[in-house]
């Protein structure tokens, strides 16, 4: 059974970028659909449900980081990706994107391969993700997928989202010893930079919620779940 295209909105208030844009995604077989400021990607984005939202940062009426902090908020859209795409490199600029629920960061110019390969690959992690079951049942951890939910002993615990897909991704295989570098893949991606203490803090803060006896580490090799 043929598997239904990605949809990808594009939000710009640069009608050419668009035009640019729409036509390489279009070619690659992705539904696409636009908005040319944050309150139109808003209205848009609730009625196409995108896989992914490809937002400029400076535009009017609404910037994009606005916008994105809104549609974070918004449950039916909590797991669309957001990418910004931008002239603006700084810092401050990229930390409060991020901040907002950034997915990922790419500056202006935009180089279409790289985009092409980058949302390749998140097609590949979205339909991997598909064929998981919604909920885990590992005793006295429950752990829904859709629900973005953890529940342990019938407590909900509330876990940020990149602690809640670590733990997601070592308990749908438990005892299975994961890598650095598979954890870094699946949970934030090839493309994305982050720093080499990442994993630890997660695993830390994970361990902090739902006690230490659930993930074991494996010194020089990775962590496993442990029911």
């Amino acid at each position: 059974m043929k598997s239904s295209p990605l949809k990808i909105l594009v939000v710009d208030d640069d009608l050419d970028i668009i035009e640019i844009l729409k036509y390489n995604l279009n070619k690659s077989g992705y539904l696409v659909k636009s908005a040319k400021n944050g309150i139109e990607a808003i209205k848009r984005a609730k009625k196409f449900m995108p896989n992914i939202i490809l937002m400029d940062v400076m535009m009017p009426e609404m910037s994009g980081i606005e916008a994105c902090s809104e549609i974070k908020q918004i449950d039916e859209l909590s797991e669309t990706m957001i990418i910004f795409l931008s002239a603006r490199s700084e810092d401050y600029t990229q930390i409060s994107a991020y901040d907002a629920g950034a997915d990922d960061y790419i500056s202006k110019p935009i180089k279409p391969k790289i985009l092409l390969k980058k949302i390749s690959n998140i097609a590949k992690k979205i339909k991997s993700n598909k064929d998981l079951p919604i909920v885990l049942d590992l005793g006295s951890i429950k752990i829904n997928r859709e629900e973005y939910l953890v529940t342990q002993n019938k407590n909900e615990i509330i876990l940020p989202r990149k602690e809640f897909e670590l733990l997601f991704l070592l308990a749908s295989k438990p005892e299975k010893v994961f890598t650095r570098d598979e954890i870094m893949n699946k949970v934030w991606g090839t493309q994305v930079v982050v720093g080499d203490r990442t994993i630890d803090v997660h695993i830390r803060k994970l361990r902090e919620k739902i006690g230490d006896k659930h993930i074991k580490t494996l010194k020089g090799v990775g962590y496993k779940f442990k029911p």
